[in-house]
């Protein structure tokens, strides 16, 4: 796939996400704004970010972005039709909170170097990338648990856990691709984590 059609598909696939967003939320509150702003930067990534050096193209990792852009929509969908349990609302919102400022400040430290395919364009070693090399990542497992206490089923729990073998599929994918910039075990050796500091 070219440079300017994959350009094309992300901001063809975002702006229909920020369709969506918005027609799911009937009064928007400060999380809400945050991650309507990122879709906004990343239509505006779409359009100016860096021509790849490397990226991988494979069947696995295709199928690891499809499943982990899809799954929270699905989770959606099936609450809709089968509406969950709550455990802890109001502790959910304060990690769907946390999640989204990581998020939109990971966004931001990535900049023109975003995509959604494993791919090299720039080694980025700014912002949150000094403390773990997949913050955004991060993001969306504190994301996954704080909409997981707010509402949940079987099906949503089952969606999350494909989801999250998606996510953790597509680090392992994405480091395979930087390491083939010459910086990458200099800043692997920085930054050991992976996620979480400390942890993993």
């Amino acid at each position: 796939m070219s440079q300017r059609l994959a350009n094309g598909v992300l901001f063809s696939v975002t702006a229909v996400e920020l369709a969506m967003l918005a027609s799911q939320i009937p009064d928007f509150t400060l999380v809400d704004w945050i991650y309507v702003s990122q879709h906004i930067l990343v239509l505006g990534i779409a359009l100016i970010r860096r021509p790849f050096i490397a990226r991988d193209d494979s069947l696995g990792s295709n199928a690891a972005v499809v499943v982990s852009y899809a799954y929270p929509y699905a989770q959606v969908a099936l609450l809709n039709w089968r509406p969950g349990n709550e455990s802890w609302p109001a502790g959910g919102l304060v990690l769907v909170t946390i999640a989204a400022v990581l998020s939109l400040v990971s966004l931001l430290s990535l900049g023109e170097s975003f995509g959604v395919r494993p791919a090299l364009r720039t080694l980025v070693t700014r912002g949150s990338y000094r403390f773990a090399r997949h913050p955004i990542y991060l993001s969306y497992f504190i994301s996954d648990v704080g909409y997981f206490l707010q509402e949940w089923n079987t099906g949503t729990l089952v969606l999350m856990a494909a989801g999250w073998v998606s996510l953790f599929y597509r680090i392992r994918a994405e480091e395979r691709v930087l390491s083939r910039d010459a910086g990458w075990r200099a800043y692997a050796s920085a930054v050991p984590y992976h996620l979480l500091p400390g942890v993993w």
